[in-house]
């Protein structure tokens, strides 16, 4: 067996290392228009609490995080964005679950811009989902049991 050299202090052989092993999934990072804008819709509609706010980055109590998207641009790529187009592209969603979907619909469908309604899907989990302020797809969904 070959001892892998990344980790010289650790004696992981090649054959027992696994991705998960090395790294961990932490949280999408969604680019988003105006930061304060979303900060409160993710506060005051969906109700999540800010763990910390660091102006252009905001992580909230569920480990959900956003980024000024300028701001992002300029780290990931140097150079602001030369287009308008809406961040979310229809192509991604980012998935919440409530216990009690029902009190969630009711208390955030008003207000909100929805996609659908309350819907049971093919797999017996009952769902709705609309756009945030930059058009991201939020799904809501109850914990399958």
């Amino acid at each position: 067996m070959q001892h892998l050299q990344c980790c010289p202090a650790l004696a992981i052989t090649s054959s027992y290392l696994r991705v998960s092993d090395l790294m961990k999934f932490v949280n999408p990072l969604p680019f988003v228009a105006d930061i304060d804008r979303s900060k409160r819709f993710y506060s005051e509609v969906l109700g999540l609490h800010v763990l910390e706010d660091y102006g252009d980055f905001v992580r909230f109590e569920n480990g959900f995080a956003l980024h000024d998207a300028v701001s992002l641009h300029l780290t990931i790529f140097g150079k602001v964005p030369d287009d308008h187009a809406p961040y979310g592209r229809q192509n991604f969603v980012l998935y919440f679950e409530v216990d009690d979907i029902d009190a969630a619909f009711t208390r955030i469908s008003r207000q909100v811009e929805l996609i659908h309604p309350l819907e049971t899907q093919a797999w017996g989990q009952r769902v709705f989902r609309f756009h945030d302020p930059d058009k991201h797809i939020i799904e809501i969904g109850e914990p399958l049991r």
